[in-house]
């Protein structure tokens, strides 16, 4: 079933890159959207707005951005397909402060030649920040799109220290 169909309970919880729709069910959190990029989603009509039900949810994420946390301890609902699921899971594998190739991930996923594939799985990720969708890169190092916008794929990688931010600092990504 669609996201936007679904009947979840929502917030908006403030964060460096601004507010981070957040929404989930009783259980588990389902789903983080950016402010800005080409994937935001807005809140559903439907939904109801429960700004106590994720304060588990905003404290991990306040811990993350400010660099007290590296790996997220949360229950997730994943509703994609299973090689969806699969890449969605695989990416809260890549470590903090690392990243790793589209190509990377499609062996992972034991489909070598399915690096778009995989792409297109990052870019239906329902759970950025949380499932670490900004830590995939293209093989020559090179920053590739990212529903939440550059910027934030930037300022991620930074916090992560994975991208430096000095142009003084050797880095692929310059």
């Amino acid at each position: 079933m669609h996201i936007l169909k679904r009947e979840l309970r929502y917030s908006y919880i403030p964060s460096p890159i601004g507010d981070l729709l957040v929404a989930g069910d009783a259980d588990s959190l389902h789903l983080i959207s950016f402010p800005t990029g080409s994937k935001t989603i807005r809140h559903a009509d439907h939904w109801q707005q429960d700004d106590g039900g994720f304060k588990e949810v905003a404290k991990q994420l306040d811990a993350y951005f400010a660099g007290d946390l590296t790996e997220f301890d949360l229950p997730l609902t994943l509703d994609g397909t299973d090689f969806q699921n699969q890449i969605w899971r695989n990416l809260a594998t890549i470590p903090y402060g690392q990243t790793a190739s589209y190509g990377e991930m499609a062996k992972k996923a034991g489909r070598p030649k399915a690096s778009r594939a995989v792409g297109a799985a990052n870019g239906a990720n329902p759970l950025p920040i949380v499932l670490p969708c900004h830590r995939v890169i293209g093989s020559t190092g090179a920053l590739t799109g990212f529903g939440g916008g550059m910027e934030a794929k930037k300022f991620l990688l930074k916090l992560e220290g994975a991208l430096p931010d000095s142009p003084a600092q050797p880095s692929l990504f310059q």
